[in-house]
């Protein structure tokens, strides 16, 4: 059986206790929900019609970062006492008016850091390495060695824009691998940076200074397009930019624009302003030259899948017993 089989089960009356919406651990549902009467159908966020309808009277919603709960949908749910998040991400909740109205918005912070801390080493590592697009070539029998020749990621130094639990796991990871690890974050203590020990930067030096640069920031009016072509032609020309925070930090079109002009070494993207890009938007991406493109999958792991699941499992039942 696949990690995620993406099957639909639960009660199949239009009323359950408890709706789930998109895919999660499936033992965290059956195991962890017993005695609950809840529809789970990973599919659910893509016919909103039904999914206004089953959660009229549900009294938990568990969703990913695809599913809106705002509008329309939280107004039509009377009955709603928590929202479980699988994930750490808020933009997608409307957190003002689930606040006005009581009800718990339950992220399952913590529960994926390891898997996208390892995403932005390992993409790191790939874009700063270069040497893995050639399996077609050396197949061939063509032997591109001198085109391949990269660099490593000890005495590099790695930039972590937002220095959140995320971001703190990363720069540990980070300076196993024989990095130089500094960060910008506003909100963030000194003591926060003492203790990780790392080299605090307002974000125009770290920009400047870093080898990688990493994105660990939440959207706002603030954050958004916070990357633009200002700031790319601010960084080293071959810097590598890592995007696994959210989509809108980034301008994508001035990434895709500086790599086509071999202002910025690499890029790996992970979220994106539209989720999935669709034709129009991922025309832009059309033969840039080391980018690497996936589909917000850096928090999702098989290990992660099920802390997220299971932490969201215990939110909904510690407010729904309340």
């Amino acid at each position: 059986m696949p990690p995620f089989s993406y099957l639909r089960f639960g009660s199949e009356g239009s009323v359950s206790d408890i709706v789930i919406c998109e895919f999660m651990d499936e033992l965290a549902i059956t195991q962890g929900l017993s005695g609950f009467d809840y529809f789970y159908d990973p599919n659910l966020v893509d016919r909103p019609d039904e999914l206004k309808s089953r959660v009229k009277e549900a009294r938990a919603l568990i969703v990913r970062n695809r599913t809106q709960v705002r509008g329309a949908l939280l107004d039509g749910a009377a009955q709603l006492r928590a929202v479980g998040r699988l994930g750490v991400g808020l933009d997608n909740i409307d957190v003002a008016a689930c606040e006005a109205r009581g009800i718990a918005v339950l992220p399952a912070s913590g529960a994926n850091d390891l898997s996208v801390a390892e995403y932005v080493i390992c993409t790191a590592m790939l874009l700063l390495r270069a040497a893995y697009g050639a399996s077609g070539s050396v197949a061939a029998g063509k032997w591109p060695r001198n085109a391949l020749i990269g660099r490593e990621m000890a005495d590099k130094v790695m930039g972590l824009v937002g220095f959140g639990s995320i971001a703190r796991l990363t720069a540990k990871l980070a300076a196993a691998m024989g990095m130089q690890v500094v960060a910008y974050d506003p909100f963030a203590k000194d003591a926060v940076f003492t203790e990780a020990g790392v080299r605090r930067l307002p974000l125009k030096d770290l920009l400047t200074h870093a080898d990688v640069v990493s994105l660990h920031v939440p959207l706002t009016d603030e954050t958004r397009d916070m990357i633009d072509a200002a700031s790319l032609a601010a960084m080293k020309p071959d810097a590598i930019l890592i995007n696994a925070a959210r989509g809108g930090v980034v301008d994508e079109s001035a990434v895709a624009a500086a790599l086509k002009a071999k202002k910025l070494g690499g890029a790996a993207l992970d979220v994106f302003a539209q989720e999935p890009l669709g034709a129009d938007k991922g025309r832009i991406f059309a033969d840039v030259p080391n980018l690497i493109l996936t589909p917000h999958i850096a928090g999702v792991t098989v290990e992660s899948n099920t802390r997220v699941s299971w932490v969201t499992v215990e939110n909904i039942k510690r407010v729904l017993a309340a």
